[in-house]
């Protein structure tokens, strides 16, 4: 009997995303891929490097050393600051390009194009004057990644297949539905979050309360879907201190999601006897 196909869908979530990497070493562990995956945002980027073939190992040493040293980190943006003043004042808040944040960060770790990953990815966007979702799985890799992870007010819209793109958990903060049929299993890694005060703050600062109120949204979206379908094995990081920007936090995000390695093998193990018992 063949083994049931699998799919993985991981979400938006900014900085709490690290927290894939926990359920992506679970997968290595257990030595099975996923044979499809979908990804929004930091997702999308993750899924992206776990297709191309990285490791889940790989994958943290790469997030633990690019976030390790802050002033180095600094030194990288300042490489992406705006040259011109038309640029400075052009984005209204001097938004970074994603395309040119990816190829610095990521630049000769990810293929040129979809056709070259080793696993199906679908990567999620956002379609900014159309309202709509976007789903991309053909032709240039790193475009698709940079419109999945063009946050609005820090990254700048990106222009694609005659569209302007933003960030994919606008639309989708967690594709499981968007991982084909075929799938006997689904698997689902939600890094949404809440909003959680500050400490010694009674109301929330501007940017707390913009991007809460996008994970507010982005948490209502993936409650509707859930009511149609539930995946298989969904898991949620413990990391509702960690705030979308928060990448400088990037170890700590990642010790306090490494219980999930353990229970995905321990629910994916599950939920692949109870296919091949069927």
């Amino acid at each position: 009997m063949s083994r049931p196909r699998i799919g993985l869908a991981l979400g938006g979530g900014g900085a709490r995303g690290m927290s894939h990497i926990p359920v992506l070493q679970a997968f290595d562990d257990l030595g099975v891929k996923p044979d499809v995956i979908a990804g929004s945002s930091i997702g999308a980027l993750l899924g992206a490097g776990y297709a191309a073939g990285l490791s889940g190992n790989e994958l943290h040493e790469l997030a633990v050393s690019t976030f390790r040293n802050r002033n180095a980190l600094l030194a990288k943006l300042w490489q992406l600051r705006p040259r011109r003043i038309a640029d400075v004042f052009g984005g209204g808040i001097g938004q970074f390009d994603p395309l040119k944040v990816l190829h610095l960060f990521a630049g000769g770790r990810l293929p040129d194009r979809f056709e070259d990953l080793k696993i199906p990815l679908t990567v999620v966007a956002t379609d900014f004057y159309g309202c709509a979702e976007i789903d991309i799985q053909t032709g240039p890799l790193a475009p698709a990644i940079a419109a999945s992870i063009a946050i609005p007010a820090v990254f700048r819209p990106v222009k694609l297949q005659g569209k302007v793109l933003i960030d994919g958990g606008v639309a989708n903060p967690l594709p499981f539905d968007r991982l084909p049929d075929t799938c006997d299993i689904i698997v689902a890694a939600d890094v949404v979050g809440v909003p959680v005060p500050r400490p010694g703050k009674h109301l929330p600062t501007t940017l707390d309360a913009l991007f809460g109120a996008s994970q507010i949204l982005m948490r209502s979206i993936t409650q509707e879907k859930l009511k149609q379908r539930e995946p298989d094995v969904i898991v949620r990081p413990d990391v509702g201190n960690i705030r979308v920007l928060d990448f400088m936090k990037t170890r700590g995000v990642l010790d306090a999601a490494a219980p999930l390695r353990e229970e995905v093998k321990r629910r994916l193990t599950a939920a692949l006897d109870k296919q091949l018992s069927q």
